[in-house]
């Protein structure tokens, strides 16, 4: 792809939105005193903010560079992770909010050792922690270094990369989840507006023509469902392994989570999760089919994950550009500072405290802001290897795939089901993982010759019969243990008065039925 040279006015854009974000996490630092202010907000968090920085946390290295780029190659059948996050997000705010806040945890695995016990806690911990690291962070600089490199060719993605995670690090250390989620909200509207814009000139590159899109494309990139043989994601795989991973994303991930933590109820948390599942559903029009589009008028392109920063270089103004490019670094940056800070939370609140009880909040805070610099440093060194892969968006679930099913079986299972204790999640984590590394290998050699999302309901599956088997053959958790941290039908009683449309129940069914309404328009 040839260089793309950026104007004046661009440049000074994208720096004036770098001072800006830097600018909010100094000021937010000024109020960042305790550990609890560091990665909660303090708990001040309202519905609004929670549902645009959960939207942006996510949309950056899987949707605007890795989501367009797989459009861009393979089609419109990339957006079925998207939509998912609806129905997933409603499951959330149904069943999972309520029982974490109420639990007033710090951390999703803190939650695990109030229904399991402190092992399960570390193991899930440790997990989390190298996937947001060596997967979520690093995928996203990745990213990130694709966009500068693109538009200023004598960087190497390496420098790129390191200059996109110190910025992004020094403002989440300084002022912690606050910074982050109202960066966050900036750049969540920054997002919103710069792909509309994107959107609508590539339309206009088809003289707004949905039949001459049609007419110039194969009938398969139009399609969410695409037949069992298909290479790319087979219906199978949309029904069984892209739900495993959304809910793994959206419901213990814990850079996700943290927003919802951070909430100052149940009703706001609730309506944020809902808000944020509502917005995801735009995402294939805005983000998705403009990639399908530059296939027609931007052929060839060496990297599909080049295909966003290509739109923009080719279709827009100087001036424009930058404003663009500026909600593209938005993108990324609002998913690298949600990591960061995640990760820094689990290790300082689920192993340095437990080892250090007699720290005070404010010790415990600068170790936090240590090792959001560690991570920082370790995501930037991982990113530029990802370019071995077939692309972001493949790296980026495949590795998920293997990863978590275990994960979501006694996460999910565990909710609803009393009787699986402790041990029984240990057994499905050390099984499950086993199998995982089984199918991983197998997969390598050509053994296995499944997509990754059959593999991930392959794993789920044999998972799900270990933790059933093991649920019933070891002791049951404490009485306290299931009232507490399990399914209540107290739980989904309305949380606040007022008119029915309120109501998170009437919300979550609209939500549902517009989910319902578009895979069915583009299957």
């Amino acid at each position: 792809m040839q260089d793309i040279t950026l104007s004046r006015v661009d440049l000074a854009l994208i720096a004036g939105y770098f001072l800006l974000v830097l600018a909010i996490g100094i000021r937010t630092a000024q109020r960042t005193r305790s550990d609890d202010d560091l990665f909660l907000a303090g708990r001040r968090l309202g519905w609004l903010p929670i549902g645009l920085s959960l939207f942006a946390s996510n949309i950056s290295s899987t949707t605007l560079i890795g989501l367009a780029g797989a459009a861009y190659t393979w089609g419109i059948a990339v957006a079925n992770y998207e939509w998912m996050a609806a129905p997933i997000l409603v499951v959330f705010a149904l069943f999972l909010v309520p029982l974490y806040l109420n639990a007033r945890i710090g951390t999703v695995p803190e939650f695990l050792e109030y229904r399991y016990d402190r092992h399960v806690r570390r193991y899930f911990s440790l997990l989390t922690i190298v996937a947001n690291i060596v997967v979520d962070t690093a995928g996203t600089l990745f990213a990130g270094a694709i966009v500068l490199t693109v538009f200023l060719p004598g960087l190497d993605l390496f420098t790129a990369a390191l200059l996109l995670a110190t910025i992004a690090g020094l403002y989440t250390a300084a002022g912690g989840l606050a910074a982050v989620v109202y960066t966050d909200v900036l750049q969540a509207i920054i997002l919103l507006a710069g792909s509309a814009v994107v959107a609508v000139l590539a339309f206009a590159q088809l003289d707004f023509s949905w039949a001459q899109l049609v007419a110039q494309t194969p009938p398969q990139q139009l399609s969410l469902l695409l037949p069992l043989s298909d290479e790319n994601l087979p219906w199978l795989g949309v029904v069984t392994g892209v739900p495993i991973l959304g809910f793994y994303f959206w419901c213990t991930n814990q850079f996700i989570v943290q927003r919802v933590l951070g909430a100052r109820s149940i009703a706001d948390a609730r309506r944020g999760a809902l808000f944020a599942g509502l917005l995801k559903l735009p995402v294939l029009f805005l983000m998705v089919l403009p990639g399908v589009m530059a296939g027609v008028f931007l052929p060839g392109l060496e990297q599909g994950d080049q295909v966003f920063p290509a739109l923009i270089g080719t279709l827009l103004p100087p001036g424009l550009a930058g404003l663009v490019l500026a909600a593209l670094v938005a993108a990324l940056m609002s998913s690298i500072d949600s990591t960061l800070n995640s990760a820094s939370a689990l290790v300082t609140l689920d192993f340095v405290k437990p080892l250090r009880p007699g720290l005070s909040p404010r010790q415990t805070a600068w170790i936090g802001r240590g090792a959001i610099v560690v991570f920082m440093l370790l995501s930037a060194l991982v990113a530029p290897a990802i370019g071995g892969f077939e692309g972001l968006f493949h790296y980026l679930q495949t590795a998920l795939a293997f990863l978590v099913p275990p994960v979501v079986v006694f996460f999910l299972f565990g909710l609803f089901w009393p009787r699986a204790g402790a041990r029984a999640a240990l057994a499905t984590l050390l099984g499950g993982h086993a199998v995982s590394l089984a199918c991983f290998v197998a997969s390598l050699t050509g053994w296995l010759e499944l997509h990754f999302t059959l593999i991930a309901g392959l794993i789920f599956a044999v998972s799900a019969a270990i933790f059933w088997l093991a649920g019933r053959l070891t002791a049951p958790p404490s009485r306290e243990q299931v009232e507490r941290f399990t399914y209540r039908r107290e739980i989904m009683a309305r949380t606040v008065p007022g008119p029915w449309w309120t109501d998170y129940r009437v919300q979550a069914a609209v939500l549902l039925l517009l989910t319902v309404w578009l895979v069915v328009a583009f299957r």
